[in-house]
């Protein structure tokens, strides 16, 4: 019979932690990557979907900072709110892949607040960011499919640190 030690059937709050810092973490640099690197230009709503990165990220490392002081019921606040943010990311993910999908139209592509300007001059067409358009597929998902996933995965993960925390604080 195959045993399978305590710390991976119960992984501990920290663990799970540290595991959604280094999934967020290498996502947000994928994504980078494929903007400055491969050329691809985000539309206003994929860089909305960042954002959850952007906040996540640090949050994460947050609430591991805090369950290493002993304050879980902080930290398990904390991931909640993490997993709450992705949970939303994972609406917008949904929004914008089932537009390229046709499932519906985006009526408004612009997002809240100021956003970076783009070089019109040197733009590349063939990339060019249109939300309701995929110009990348990886095994049948768009950059927003995959977001959908990574920010399912992340959020569950956030809630199973913040449930295993609060669990532990008891």
């Amino acid at each position: 019979m195959l045993h399978i030690p305590a710390e991976l059937r119960h992984p501990s709050a920290n663990a799970i932690g540290a595991a959604m810092l280094a999934v967020a973490t290498a996502v947000i640099l994928a994504a980078l990557a494929f903007q400055h690197i491969g050329g691809y230009i985000p539309c206003p709503l994929c860089l909305q979907q960042r954002y959850a990165y952007y906040g996540g990220i640090p949050a994460l490392a947050v609430a591991i900072v805090l369950l290493r002081a002993r304050n879980a019921p902080a930290a398990a606040a904390v991931f909640a709110l993490v997993g709450a943010a992705f949970v939303i990311n994972a609406g917008l993910g949904i929004y914008q892949a089932g537009a390229e999908w046709k499932f519906w139209e985006i009526t408004s592509c612009a997002a809240p607040g100021g956003l970076p300007k783009l070089d019109l001059d040197n733009l590349n067409i063939e990339k060019a960011a249109i939300c309701g358009v995929a110009n990348w597929h990886f095994l049948g998902l768009s950059f927003a499919g995959w977001n959908v996933i990574f920010s399912a995965l992340l959020a569950l993960g956030a809630l199973a640190a913040a449930l295993e925390a609060w669990r532990r604080a008891r």
